[in-house]
C-alpha cells in the first residue's frame, strides 16, 4: 500500500469515528472495494462497520462483502434488514454469493436464497451442489456463450445485451445445440472478423476445459500453465457448465501456498479461524500436530540411545561431542531444503512420475558437492582447534557423508510418501528431520568408533 492511500485511509477512520457521514461517502467514493474491506475490518465496533456499510450503494457493498472474511461478511449481511439484504445478494456474482452462503447451515442457506429471484436461486443453489474445493465450488455461471452456427454480426449483438452481466468478456464460448462445447473465439478475433462470417469458420476447435469434479489446485495449474483469464468448466457430456475465471485462481492459489506451509510445519488446517479459541480449535490443532511431534519425540529417544551407545568414544575423546550439534543442526537445514524444493515440485506439478528419480539423484550430487565444501572447511577448523588432523577427517567426513543423506533423504521420503497416497507436505518435515538426526548421529558414531586408535 502507498504511502499516500496509507494517509487517505487513517483520515477516512477519523470521518468514520466522528461518524461523518458527508465527507466518509466522499472519501470512499475513492476507493476500491478491496481497500474499503480493510477498513471495515479494522474497526471494532459493530456498529461503526454497520454505518459504514450503509453508506455504500449496493454494488459496492457487494464488492466488499466479497473481500471481507466470510464470518464477518455473514454477520453484516445477517444484521441488515431483509430489503438491503435482498439487494446486496442481488448484486452479488452467483459464483461470490455461494462462497458466502456456502459458509452457512442449510436452513440459514435457504433463508437467504428465498430472497434472490427465482433465476438467480437456481444458480447459487447449483453451484452451492458442488464441493467447494472442485472446479464446479469455484465456477461462475454468467459467462458469454454463442451457438456455432451464429455470424459474427448476431454474435457482437448477443455480446452487447449479456455482457453487462458477464464476469468476463474476453472469451466467447461456442457451444452447439446441446450446449455442449466446441470451440472459442476471443472478443478481439469476434470484433475484426466480417460481420456474415460464421462462428464455427474462425472459432478454435482445440479448447482447454476443465472437468467439473477436477481439484481446484489442479484447475489453477491449468489456468497458470496456458496464462488463460478464464478456463472452461464441463461435465462428462462435454456440456458447458460455467467457467473459472483467473481472479478465482489467485485466491486458490493463495489458500493452497497457505494450506501447504501450515502442512510443512507439520500443523495442517492451522491457517483456518486463527482468532478462533473455541475448545474444538484446540483440540482440532492437537490432533493436527501431535502425531508428528510424536513423530519426533520418538526420533529424539533414538537419537538419545545412539549417544548413549557412543559414550565411550565420546568419554575417551570428548572433542567429538562438540561437533554433534553443528553436524545435525546442518542435516536438518539441508533435508529442509531438498524437501521444500520436492514438495513445491509435486505440488505445482513440475515433478511428476518420469523425472521424480532424476530429483533424488540431483539433490544427491547437491547434496554430495555441498558436503565435500563444508566437510573440507569444519575438517581443517577441527583439525587447528583441537590439534588433532584425524578428528578434522572423522567431522569433514562425517559431515560430507550426512549432506548426503541430508538432501537424498529431502527429495527421496516426499516422493515415497506421494506414492503412498500420504501428503507429502503434511509429513515430510517432521519425518525427515528425525530421521536426519538419527542417520547423522550414526554416521558420525559408526566413523568415530571405527577410528577412534587414531583419535587417542
Amino acid at each position: 500500500m502507498t504511502e499516500e492511500k496509507k494517509i487517505l485511509l487513517t483520515e477516512l477512520e477519523g470521518y468514520i469515528l466522528e461518524k461523518d457521514a458527508e465527507k466518509a461517502a466522499e472519501f470512499l467514493a475513492q476507493l476500491q472495494a478491496a481497500d474499503i474491506a480493510e477498513v471495515l475490518e479494522e474497526l471494532v465496533s459493530e456498529e461503526l462497520q454497520q454505518w459504514l456499510l450503509s453508506l455504500l450503494d449496493d454494488e459496492t457493498a457487494a464488492l466488499v462483502l466479497n473481500e471481507v472474511d466470510s464470518e464477518l461478511g455473514l454477520k453484516l449481511l445477517g444484521q441488515l434488514n431483509q430489503q438491503k439484504a435482498t439487494e446486496i445478494l442481488e448484486e452479488m456474482s452467483f459464483d461470490n454469493a455461494a462462497d458466502l452462503l456456502g459458509e452457512l447451515s442449510d436452513h440459514e442457506q435457504t433463508h437467504y436464497l428465498n430472497l434472490l429471484e427465482k433465476e438467480d436461486r437456481k444458480e447459487v443453489r447449483e453451484l452451492l451442489t458442488y464441493p467447494a474445493d472442485t472446479a464446479g465450488g469455484i465456477m461462475t455461471t454468467e459467462y458469454v456463450s454463442i451457438r456455432e452456427t451464429f455470424t459474427t454480426a448476431q454474435a457482437i449483438e448477443i455480446l452487447r445485451k449479456i455482457a453487462p452481466d458477464a464476469e468476463t468478456i474476453y472469451y466467447v464460448f461456442v457451444v452447439n445445440q446441446r450446449n455442449q462445447l466446441v470451440g472459442v473465439i476471443s472478443l478481439r478475433e469476434l470484433i475484426i472478423a466480417s460481420p456474415t462470417t460464421l462462428i464455427k469458420d474462425i472459432m478454435h476447435h482445440k479448447v482447454v476445459s476443465v472437468p467439473v469434479d477436477m481439484d481446484q489446485e489442479e484447475v489453477a495449474r491449468i489456468v497458470s500453465k496456458y496464462d488463460f483469464l478464464a478456463v472452461p468448466v464441463i461435465d462428462h457430456h462435454q456440456t458447458l457448465l460455467g467457467i473459472v475465471t483467473v481472479d478465482d485462481v489467485i485466491d486458490v492459489i493463495h489458500e493452497e501456498v497457505t494450506e501447504d506451509i501450515f502442512r510443512l510445519a507439520g500443523a495442517p488446517g492451522e491457517e483456518e479461524d486463527d482468532e478462533d479459541t473455541s475448545f474444538w480449535k484446540i483440540v482440532t490443532s492437537l490432533k493436527a500436530r501431535l502425531p508428528w511431534l510424536l513423530v519426533t519425540m520418538l526420533g529424539g529417544l533414538i537419537s538419545g540411545q545412539i549417544l548413549s551407545r557412543f559414550s565411550d568414544q565420546i568419554n575417551a575423546v570428548v572433542a567429538l561431542a562438540f561437533f554433534i550439534p553443528l553436524l545435525t543442526g546442518m542435516g536438518g537445514n539441508v533435508g529442509t531444503q531438498s524437501s521444500t524444493v520436492t514438495v513445491r515440485g509435486i505440488a505445482t506439478g513440475q515433478i511428476k512420475g518420469k523425472n521424480a528419480w532424476k530429483i533424488v539423484c540431483r539433490e544427491a550430487l547437491v547434496g554430495l558437492m555441498i558436503g565435500a565444501v563444508l566437510g573440507i572447511v569444519v575438517g581443517i577448523i577441527a583439525s587447528w582447534w583441537q590439534n588433532k588432523p584425524m578428528l578434522g577427517v572423522v567431522v569433514g567426513l562425517a559431515m560430507m557423508g550426512n549432506m548426503l543423506t541430508a538432501a537424498t533423504m529431502g527429495a527421496f521420503v516426499p516422493l515415497t510418501f506421494r506414492k503412498m497416497g500420504i501428503d507429502p507436505a503434511v509429513a515430510s518435515a517432521p519425518f525427515i528431520s528425525t530421521a536426519i538426526d538419527i542417520t547423522g548421529l550414526l554416521i558420525y558414531s559408526t566413523l568415530a568408533t571405527v577410528l577412534i586408535v587414531y583419535l587417542l
